[in-house]
């Protein structure tokens, strides 16, 4: 049954609000910790979901909405406020209506939330302005299992002693070796940040969906259709017996 959600937010962001603004409301900013999205700056405008920008008041105020059938919709509100010494609060809200399934989409929403706005501060703190390559990734059908997400971190090499903050060596079979710090570790997710990115690995597989991966990568001449192919492969045989 159709029925509305709110999810709100309230985090301080090592950055200044032009900064915050530059990565919440243009495309490459996106892309360098949510996934990439283009945003015609104004309001009126377009972004490349089919969103419509409803408020354009940089950088201060952003909205964009989706609208469908029947009263649905989709909205993203940012709220952004400088503070004293450099930093800035950013007020999030998402809203809309979930149709089907409401608690298991809402739960993922809700916790996907958390994720996202973390890795927006880990980007704001070690690369703002570096311009990011996005490599996404889904594994296979059978990665929905109860045991998939487990599988993938087993594959990382992380065992269960591994705590946020901790420094790791990451050796995933066809992939270059990596120096990280556990930026984020929880039941459905961890991020990883290395000199040069930031790894996000998604347990879809709680709410029904696929196990991902989405990577923000500020090296300088990444092919992103390599590195693409390159982790869905170690996707592929990570959770091959998921």
């Amino acid at each position: 049954m159709p029925r509305e959600f709110e999810i709100r937010r309230e985090v301080e962001l090592p950055a200044t609000p032009e900064q915050v603004w530059e990565a919440i409301a243009t495309g490459p900013g996106n892309a360098a910790w949510l996934f990439p999205t283009e945003v015609e700056p104004r309001e009126g405008g377009t972004s490349a979901d089919g969103s419509t920008v409803t408020v354009w008041d940089p950088p201060r105020h952003f909205m964009v909405r989706t609208e469908g059938p029947d009263g649905w919709f989709n909205a993203v509100e940012a709220i952004v406020e400088g503070r004293q010494g450099g930093s800035t609060v950013l007020r999030w809200v998402h809203s809309g209506i979930f149709v089907d399934d409401w608690d298991n989409q809402y739960d993922s929403a809700d916790r996907h939330t958390d994720f996202y706005l973390h890795t927006l501060g880990q980007y704001l703190r070690y690369f703002s302005g570096r311009g990011a390559t996005f490599v996404g990734a889904e594994g296979p059908p059978s990665s929905t299992g109860p045991e998939a997400f487990g599988m993938l971190r087993r594959a990382l090499g992380l065992g269960e002693g591994v705590a946020e903050g901790d420094r790791v060596r990451l050796a995933p079979p066809g992939l270059e070796p990596m120096d990280a710090v556990v930026d984020y570790l929880a039941p459905q997710f961890i991020g990883l940040r290395t000199a040069d990115g930031l790894y996000r690995f998604f347990g879809r597989n709680a709410w029904g969906m696929p196990v991902g991966l989405g990577h923000h990568l500020f090296a300088g001449g990444v092919d992103q259709e390599r590195a693409t192919q390159a982790w869905r492969a170690w996707l592929e045989r990570a959770l091959a017996q998921a």
